[in-house]
C-alpha cells in the first residue's frame, strides 16, 4: 500500500540528486542554493528555509540520529551542517537560521552520508572520498584509489573506522579509517557502475548494486576479506514472484498482464536500505523477520536476503492517483509499525514525493502451506494406507484318503548319529585348566552398544581431514551410516555395495548382484538389514548374514528406474519411486533357508498404495523412518517440491517452481539417537538442484527460508547432508571440495580440500563429530572435529532463523 503524503512542484528537475528524509524531517533543494525543510508529521506546518551556499547544492543527508536531527547539505563552495530544530527556535525568533561549516571547495559532492554518532561525515567528490569531523569541521582523511567518479560511501554500523564506496570503475573498496588504507578491493563486478551500497548489521553482509539491475552480497568478516555469498537479478527475481503469483491467485487478466511485460524496463538499484524488524505471531511463535528494500526507477522491490527472493513489489503503475511514475532517485527512511517513509524525486519533470508504504505481512502472499508437521498429530484412519498388515497363513498340507496322519518315527526333530562312522575315542576326559576367565555380561553389553552416550552438541564443525581411501575406479554415488555409527554403506558406479566400519579399517564386505550403477542405499532402523536401489530397474534386501539378498525386486516390476528408495514407518514399509508413481511396500524377511529348495525365495514382499501425485516423474524422494510420520516428500521433473499425506494417501501441498532446474537431492533433518534438538527443526528440509544452489525449507508454511550458494554445481547431482546437531550443513561440490555451512547463516563455515576430483556425496556420523566424502574417482575422505572450537549448542536459534524459519 502507497499513501502520497505530501507532493512538490521543483523549479528544476531533481532526478539525479541525493535527497533527505528522516522520521520527522524531509529536505529538498529550492531555487538552487537554499534548502526546504517539510514536517513529515504535519505536512501543512511552514517550511523552514536554510540558506548559506553560494552554488547550486548537489546532496544532502540528515544523520542516524534522532536527536538532535541534523542535516548535512553540499555545493561546490561549501559542506554545512545544520541543527534543524535549533534553526527552527532561530526562526521563531526572528533571527536567520546559521549552520556550521566544515568543509570548503571540495568540488562538486554527489553522495554524502553519516556515521552512526553522527561524529563523521563521508562526501563522494569525482574519485575522492572526503571523511569530514563535524565537531572539528576539517578534513580528516582524503581517499583516493578509484579509477572512476565515485556514487556512494556508508559507514559500517558496528565498526565506525570502517568506510565502504563504490565507483563508476564498477568496485567497491573497504577503507580503514585508522590509518587510510584500503582494506579490500574488489574485482569488477559488472559491465555496469555501480550504484549504492547497503552494510547489514545482522547478517554482517555487504551488499551493493549497479544501473543493470544486479546485486551483490558479500561477507563481511573480521579481517574484511569479502567473499562472495550470493548474486542476485532483479529482473529474474521480479519475474519468478510474478509467475508465482499467477499460480497461487490464478485470477484473470493474465493475457493483458503479459502483453504489458513484454516492454522491459530497465531496473536500477538506486538505493537500498534495510526494512528493520517485522514482528508476527505465526504457529504459536513470535517470529522476527528482516529484509532490506531496493528503490528503482518503476518502484520499491522488498527482497529476502536469505533466500534471494522477493517479497513484494510496490509498483507506482499500480497506483494511478500517484503524481509520480518513474523514480530518479530515492531516500528511503525505515519507519515503526511496519512502515516506512521515502522521498522520491521523478525521472523526467520536476517533482518530489514524500510516500509512506506499508509493508504489512508481505510474507502471507508466497505460503503455499496448510501448517504441516512432521510430527503426527492425530492416530492413522481406519482406511488408511499405514494401517495395512501382512496376513500370515500356516502351511497347510494336503489330507489322504484314508484320512490317517503321518506320525514321525521318532520323538525328536533331529536324531543324534549313532557313531558308526567316528573313530573311537582313545583318551580319557581331562579338565582344560588354561582357559581365559570369561568377561561379565554387563561389560559385554557396554561394548556391544553405543559409540557415545550422547552427542557432543558444543563440538565444532568436522574439518580436520583424517583418513583418505582408494575403494574403486568408479564413482561413489551414496553413502549412509548406520543408526549406531558403527558401519558404513558405499554404493558404487560399478554395480557393487561395500560395507565398512566406520573407521574405515579392515577390508570391506562386498555386495555384488546389480547389474547397473547403485543409486540409493538405506539402513533400517533395526539395523538388520539394509536395502540398494540401482539403476538396473531393481531393489534388493540384504542381510549382514548373507551374501545373497534376501528380497529381489525386478524383472518387470518396474517401467523406470528407482530414484529414491528407504524403509519408512518404523521399518514397517518399504518407500521406492519409479516414474511419476510412489510405491508403498509390505515386506516380510524371513533368514530361514532350505537347503534342498535354496531357490524359493521364503521372504516376501505386498503392495499396499501406489500414489502418483503428478504426471511428471519423481526425481528425489525423503521420510522420516526414525519415527512416525505421515509426511513423505518427493520432487518432480517439473521443479515442484510435493508434500504427501500418506495418512489419507493424498498431496498435501505442491511448490511448484522450487528451482530453476529439477531437483536431484533433497534431506530432511531427522536428527540422530545420540542427540535431541528443537522440535521445530525438524520441520526443516533442504533441496539442490544442478546451478541453482541449495534451498532450506520450513515444512509448516512450505516457504524457502534460507539459500546456500557458494559451492559450485553445474551438472553433477552433488548431495547434501545435515548433521545430527542440527547446526551444520554440508555439500558435495564439483570444485574438488565439499563445504560445511552454518545452518543459520548463507555463508560457508569450512570449505573441506584436497579431494581428487567432484565430491558427490557427503554423510555425517550420528554418533559422533565426523563427515564422510565420496568423490567422482571412488575415493573416502574423512573429516572429524577439531577439539579447540566449540559453538553454542542451542538449536532453536537455528529454528528462528525463519530468518531461519522466516528471514
Amino acid at each position: 500500500m502507497i499513501n502520497e503524503k505530501l507532493s512538490l512542484t521543483c523549479d528544476s528537475l531533481l532526478s539525479h540528486q541525493q535527497l533527505a528524509c528522516c522520521r520527522s524531517y524531509s529536505g529538498i533543494p529550492h531555487r538552487g542554493k537554499n534548502v526546504l525543510i517539510y514536517s513529515n508529521n504535519q505536512t501543512q506546518q511552514k517550511q523552514l528555509l536554510l540558506t548559506g551556499h553560494h552554488d547550486d547544492i548537489s546532496a544532502m543527508a540528515f544523520g542516524k540520529r534522532s536527536n538532535p536531527v541534523i542535516l548535512c547539505s553540499a555545493s561546490s563552495d561549501y559542506i554545512i551542517l545544520w541543527d534543524v530544530e535549533a534553526c527552527q527556535k532561530r526562526t521563531q525568533e526572528g533571527k536567520p537560521a546559521a549552520g556550521i561549516v566544515i568543509g570548503t571547495v571540495l568540488g562538486n559532492v554527489v553522495h554524502l552520508s553519516f556515521c552512526f554518532s553522527d561524529e563523521r561525515v563521508a562526501a563522494c567528490s569525482g574519485t575522492t572520498l572526503y571523511v569530514l569531523s563535524s565537531k572539528r569541521q576539517e578534513v580528516i582523511w582524503t581517499l583516493k584509489g578509484h579509477l572512476g567518479p565515485l556514487t556512494s560511501a556508508e559507514f559500517c554500523p558496528w565498526n565506525p573506522n570502517v568506510l565502504v564506496s563504490t565507483s563508476e570503475d564498477r568496485t567497491f573498496k573497504v577503507w580503514d579509517l585508522k590509518t587510510g588504507a584500503v582494506f579490500y578491493q574488489s574485482f569488477v563486478l559488472s559491465g555496469s557502475p555501480l550504484l549504492s551500497v547497503l552494510l547489514s548489521e545482522k547478517e554482517q553482509h555487504l551488499i551493493t548494486g549497479s544501473t543493470d539491475g544486479q546485486v551483490w552480497c558479500f561477507s563481511f568478516d573480521d579481517d574484511y576479506k569479502c567473499h562472495l555469498v550470493k548474486k542476485m537479478d532483479l529482473q529474474k527475481m521480479e519475474k519468478r514472484h510474478k509467475w508465482r503469483q499467477e499460480t497461487l491467485n490464478h485470477q484473470g487478466g493474465v493475457a493483458e498482464q503479459s502483453v504489458v511485460d513484454k516492454v522491459e524496463i530497465s531496473k536500477p538499484v538506486i538505493q537500498m536500505a534495510s526494512c528493520g524488524p517485522f514482528a508476527e505471531i505465526h504457529f504459536g511463535q513470535e517470529i522476527d523477520n528482516s529484509w532490506f528494500c531496493i528503490g528503482s526507477s518503476d518502484g520499491l522491490y522488498v527482497v529476502e536476503l536469505a533466500t534471494s527472493e522477493l517479497l513484494t513489489v510496490l509498483y507506482f503503475k499500480d497506483n494511478p492517483t500517484l503524481s509520480i511514475s518513474m523514480a530518479g532517485s530515492w531516500s528511503i527512511c525505515p519507519g515503526s509499525d511496519n512502515f516506512m517513509l521515502v522521498l522520491v524525486s521523478a525521472l523526467f519533470k520536476p517533482c518530489v514525493v514524500l510516500l509512506e508504504l506499508c509493508l504489512n505481512d508481505p510474507t502471507r502472499t508466497g505460503e503455499g502451506g496448510g501448517g504441516f508437521s512432521v510430527f503426527p498429530s492425530s492416530p492413522p484412519l481406519l482406511e488408511s494406507p499405514l494401517n495395512a498388515e501382512l496376513k500370515r497363513k500356516d502351511p497347510s498340507h494336503p489330507k489322504k484318503k484314508g484320512g490317517l496322519k503321518e506320525k514321525p518315527l521318532v520323538f525328536h526333530s533331529k536324531v543324534k548319529s549313532s557313531g558308526y562312522t567316528t573313530t573311537p575315542r582313545r583318551t580319557m576326559f581331562s579338565p582344560q585348566t588354561s582357559a581365559q576367565k570369561k568377561t561379565s555380561c554387563k561389560k559385554s553389553i557396554k561394548h556391544l552398544g553405543l559409540l557415545r552416550s550422547s552427542y557432543p552438541e558444543d563440538s565444532a564443525a568436522p574439518a580436520e581431514p583424517h583418513i583418505a581411501l582408494k575403494i574403486a575406479n568408479k564413482q561413489v554415488s551414496c553413502l549412509q551410516y548406520s543408526g549406531d555409527g558403527k558401519q558404513i554403506l558405499c554404493g558404487l558406479g560399478d554395480r557393487s555395495v561395500l560395507l565398512y566400519n566406520s573407521c574405515l579399517t579392515g577390508s570391506p564386505t562386498a555386495y555384488v548382484g546389480h547389474d547397473k550403477p547403485v543409486s540409493s542405499v538405506n539402513w533400517s532402523l533395526c539395523r538388520q538389514w539394509w536395502l540398494s536401489a540401482a539403476e538396473d530397474l531393481s531393489l534388493r534386501i540384504w542381510t549382514n548374514s548373507s551374501s545373497e539378498p534376501a528380497i529381489i525386486m525386478g524383472d518387470t516390476m518396474f517401467s523406470k528406474p528407482i530414484r529414491g528408495a528407504q524403509f519408512y514407518y518404523l521399518d514397517k514399509f518399504i518407500l521406492l519411486t519409479s516414474g511419476p508413481s510412489v510405491h508403498l511396500y509390505l515386506y516380510n524377511v524371513d533368514l530361514t533357508r532350505d537347503d534342498i529348495k535354496r531357490y524359493k525365495q521364503r521372504s516376501f514382499i505386498k503392495l499396499t498404495s501406489c500414489l502418483t501425485p503428478s504426471a511428471s516423474d519423481i526425481t528425489a524422494l525423503s521420510a522420516v523412518n526414525d519415527f512416525l510420520s505421515y509426511i513423505v516428500l518427493v520432487c518432480c521433473s517439473d521443479r515442484s517440491i510435493q508434500l504427501l499425506d500418506m495418512n489419507k494417501g493424498t498431496v498435501g501441498s505442491v511448490v511448484p517452481d522450487a528451482h530453476s532446474r529439477a531437483i536431484h537431492c533433497i534431506t530432511q533433518n531427522k536428527g540422530s539417537t545420540f542427540t535431541s534438538q528443537a522440535l521445530e527443526s525438524y520441520n526443516l528440509f533442504l533441496t539442490s538442484a544442478v546451478t541453482d544452489g541449495v534451498k532450506m525449507w520450513d515444512l509448516r508454511t512450505m516457504r524457502c527460508v534460507r539459500r546456500y550458494e557458494n559451492h559450485v554445481n553445474r551438472c553433477h547431482p552433488c548431495s547434501l547432508a545435515i548433521s545430527p546437531c542440527g547446526r551444520f550443513i554440508a555439500s558435495g561440490s564439483e570444485d574438488k571440495c565439499a563445504y560445511v555451512y552454518d545452518i543459520r547463516s548463507s555463508t560457508y563455515l569450512h570449505k573441506l580440500q584436497r579431494h581428487s576430483d567432484t565430491v558427490l556425496t557427503v554423510a555425517f556420523n550420528p554418533a559422533t563429530p565426523e563427515l564422510l566424502t565420496g568423490t567422482l574417482d571412488g575415493k573416502l575422505r574423512l573429516f572429524q572435529s577439531s577439539t579447540g572450537s566449540h559453538l553454542s549448542h542451542d538449536t532453536s536459534a537455528a529454528v528462528h532463523c525463519v530468518s531461519n524459519v522466516t528471514a
